[in-house]
């Protein structure tokens, strides 16, 4: 949740700064192009193939074997993503014009976007160590500190970003907007140190080892190779949109500001219950333990959907005002906090997919199998394609369309990779899911109906300033999440029970710790 906030923190200042014009869609291709390769090397990939290795030698063999392990990996990714690093800042012209060719339209766009791109490149290093760093700690049973991370590159690149734009940019002759890319990349090296003092002390310290024979390291690399090329088709997907937003002037930043919204419960629900999921059941499948591990996922993906439903209800209703208190000041126009919500409104149809594809994604990974994902990967590009010609070409809903297919994309896959692993591992505990997906769109219809009345009703009697748009996230938030509740409660929805037990028992456990 700190990740996410101060995510939209970074993003609102960039809106105030820079609004949805030329500097910010240059810096956003710019952040993009090592983002897309991050999703392969980094957080993707690595850690879907290093953790569930790396918990199997933690649960069977040496603690030494383990760390050993650790050091070849660190070493390796040194090496590859350091030179992939090198040839991102040679061939920037290369990559943007192959994500954004729109944008030699405007004066000016094409070159800084390349220029950004060079700055932020070594992002990508930074953040694959900071991703392994992460895997690491997750396998010893440490969330909070790897859960952390990111809010330090979030608060990292905004803080370092203003020095160098703002202090060091006049002294030295560029832009601020370049200023907040150098802020990214220091960003990211903020995002390694905060993980490395809890990584020495638990005896992982980092040593050169090379050893491209080892069968711990053999396994990651072979695992990853599906997963990368996977991954690539995820990151085709997204070059696509890209190609089709570059020639809509604004549509970039429209949809990355929507994004980070999607981001903050897909990062609270999705990305943290994978992230605890994913090294509990690599043990299951490492001791052959399939009840455990059919009824640690199933738990999981049910949870996933009681908490992710709603908010995409929650997301669609109240989108124009959620984007209007955060963004609309500075040089963000009422244009747009209405494009950008109505990006968010179809980006949004398709949340629930997408965490439940952070959690059951893993779980083929943990049982050695990459190669399930990667096709189900590739399927996904005749699908993203086939939804953004449509909708942007022939439906003419423009950036919308493009965030209808990330969301059509989203839903298939899971459905897809949820059906092929019901059958291999003899259930998921369906029916059960079924129930609670069900009880839980009924719930979160009819919260959705009364935070739209009192959403109108605030609209209609205060207006639609940012201070009104601020009352109504006051009022109806509250409002929609008592329906929501007690509807839940009435319909005796089992996670309900166990979503309040986790939340209250992780804060009494942090009110502990702090009072002793």
């Amino acid at each position: 949740m700190a990740s996410r906030l101060t995510g939209l923190l970074r993003e609102s200042f960039m809106a105030r700064m820079f609004g949805a014009g030329m500097a910010n869609d240059a810096f956003g291709i710019g952040f993009r192009i090592p983002n897309l390769t991050r999703d392969l090397f980094a957080e993707g990939a690595l850690s879907a193939a290093f953790v569930p290795i790396f918990t199997e030698y933690l649960t069977k063999k040496s603690k030494q074997e383990a760390i050993l392990l650790a050091n070849l990996v660190t070493t390796a990714l040194v090496m590859i993503v350091g030179a992939m690093c090198a040839l991102g800042v040679l061939f920037a012209p290369q990559l943007v014009q192959l994500i954004a060719p729109g944008f030699h339209d405007t004066p000016g766009k094409f070159e800084l976007a390349v220029t950004m791109t060079r700055i932020m490149f070594p992002f990508l290093l930074l953040v694959a160590l900071a991703a392994q760093a992460m895997g690491v700690l997750n396998a010893c049973n440490h969330f909070g500190v790897p859960a952390m991370a990111s809010t330090f590159f979030n608060l990292g690149s905004v803080g370092f970003g203003t020095l160098m734009g703002w202090v060091v940019g006049p002294a030295l002759g560029f832009a601020p907007i370049v200023g907040m890319a150098w802020g990214v990349v220091l960003g990211g090296a903020l995002q390694l140190l905060w993980q490395l003092p809890t990584m020495l002390k638990l005896g992982f310290s980092f040593a050169p080892a090379i050893d491209w024979s080892h069968p711990g390291l053999r396994r990651i690399l072979i695992l990853m190779g599906p997963a990368i090329i996977g991954s690539a088709a995820t990151q085709i997907n997204v070059m696509v949109n890209s190609n089709f937003a570059s020639h809509m002037p604004g549509a970039v930043s429209w949809l990355s500001y929507a994004f980070r919204f999607m981001q903050l419960p897909i990062g609270i629900f999705g990305v943290t219950i994978a992230s605890a999921t994913l090294p509990s059941i690599s043990r299951s499948a490492a001791l052959g333990n399939f009840d455990e591990f059919r009824k640690t996922l199933s738990q999981s993906m049910a949870m996933v959907f009681l908490l992710t439903i709603p908010s995409s209800v929650g997301l669609a209703v109240l989108g124009r005002s959620i984007i209007a208190s955060i963004y609309q000041w500075g040089k963000f126009t009422v244009s747009d906090t209405q494009n950008a919500a109505l990006a968010l409104s179809c980006y949004a149809i398709g949340l629930a997919g997408y965490a439940a594809l952070k959690v059951i994604t893993p779980a083929y990974y943990a049982l050695n199998d990459s190669r399930t994902p990667m096709v189900v990967s590739f399927l996904s590009i005749a699908i993203n394609y086939a939804v953004a010609e449509s909708m942007t070409r022939f439906a003419g809903l423009k950036h919308a369309g493009l965030a209808l297919s990330t969301s059509a994309v989203a839903i298939a896959g899971f459905v897809i990779l949820f059906t092929l692993l019901r059958r291999r591992i003899d259930g998921i505990y369906g029916r059960a899911l079924i129930r609670t997906v069900w009880q839980v769109s009924l719930a979160s219809t009819a919260m959705g109906a009364v935070v739209w009345m009192t959403s109108r009703y605030i609209e209609s009697h205060v207006g639609l300033t940012r201070s009104a748009h601020i009352l109504n996230l006051i009022v109806s938030i509250p409002a929609g999440l008592g329906v929501f509740y007690y509807i839940c409660r009435a319909l005796r929805v089992d996670e309900l029970d166990l979503a309040i037990r986790s939340i209250s028992g992780g804060l009494a456990r942090r009110f502990s710790i702090k009072r002793s």
